[in-house]
């Protein structure tokens, strides 16, 4: 190989430094990415409680090992018809941050394929139409061999006023305390 080949083959290679690795999931036929980074877990359905007077798409809580974790079904979410779970259905246990710091919740997908890894070289920004969610919640498209994945920003499908419905670890200060508490 000549000098000149091996500059060219050299400035044609894929600096591996700037792969990520995203969890591939699939809605209504479409695959979403979500970063690694932020999945805590991924489980099968389980029973969900429901919790009066919220937003369709909040499905409720579930207890994980003693924990509390609220649970959306992202489909919903998107504006996607509500559809039976089933064997394939998943709920991905992530971990986002909202203005009171970083919490973890679950989301509800369709089912979940793999982890990949790709270079972010192959991720373009959002475009400003063409898919069916607001592209705020969108942190770019990936291209793979065989599809385009959108890649989701996780910490902006939800609104800090979307989730108070969620357990809190404590009052707000100008909350008062109830009864039995264990406080003074």
């Amino acid at each position: 190989m000549s000098q000149a080949e091996a500059t060219e083959s050299n400035s044609l290679a894929v600096d591996h430094s700037k792969d990520m690795k995203f969890l591939r999931f699939e809605l209504d036929g479409e695959y979403y990415g979500l970063d690694i980074l932020k999945i805590m877990e991924i489980n099968g359905m389980m029973d969900i409680t429901a919790v009066p007077q919220t937003p369709q798409f909040m499905k409720g809580l579930i207890n994980l090992r003693g924990k509390v974790i609220p649970v959306i079904d992202l489909r919903l979410k998107f504006g996607l018809p509500e559809q039976a779970y089933t064997e394939r259905t998943s709920i991905i246990v992530i971990e986002f941050r909202t203005v009171a710091g970083t919490t973890q919740m679950g989301i509800v997908v369709d089912r979940v394929s793999e982890v990949i890894t790709i270079n972010q070289a192959d991720i373009d920004p959002a475009p400003e139409f063409g898919t069916r969610l607001r592209s705020e919640y969108i942190k770019g498209m990936a291209k793979t061999k065989t599809q385009v994945l959108i890649i989701l920003d996780i910490d902006l499908i939800l609104t800090d006023e979307e989730l108070t419905f969620g357990p809190r670890s404590q009052p707000a200060p100008d909350e008062p305390q109830e009864a039995g508490d264990g406080q003074p």
